[in-house]
């Protein structure tokens, strides 16, 4: 029986889920790392990355390589280096907002017990206004 799309794609994020294994996917954007490379930038223990880098090698976006007693990891295609630029670019947009969310907050200023919220012609009597920071005032 065949996976529907979205089950495979929701997997393969799953699969990104954990700090480490993203850190590591980071790490080898700019080619072949090796594992005491990996593990001087990461910490964690040698058991817990080893883990990370078997899911990861399972998965396929990474491939071992091996050079005598040096092992060392790298990205198996340039699309996991474009996913992880999107998810900053991504990032960086929503926490821009953020910034701008909280600049706004912090620019109203603290509000005093006499402020309540205005209600607008449309409104009804007795109906609560939520103000531009989005709390309501009874």
């Amino acid at each position: 029986m065949q996976v529907p799309l979205y089950q495979a794609k929701a997997e393969f994020f799953r699969m990104l889920g954990h700090p480490v294994r993203i850190r590591v996917l980071e790490l080898l954007q700019n080619g072949p790392v090796p594992v005491r490379d990996l593990l001087a930038a990461i910490d964690v223990e040698a058991s817990n990355l080893s883990q990370q880098l078997a899911v990861l090698r399972r998965s396929g976006i990474v491939v071992s390589i091996r050079d005598g007693a040096t092992v060392s990891y790298a990205l198996a295609g340039g699309d996991v280096a474009d996913l992880l630029r999107a998810a900053r670019r991504i990032l960086t947009e929503l926490l821009a907002g953020q910034s701008e969310l909280l600049a706004e907050l912090r620019q109203l200023g603290p509000q005093t017990d006499g402020a309540r919220a205005r209600s607008t012609a449309g409104d009804r009597p007795g109906r609560v206004v939520a103000d531009r920071a989005g709390a309501d005032r009874p």
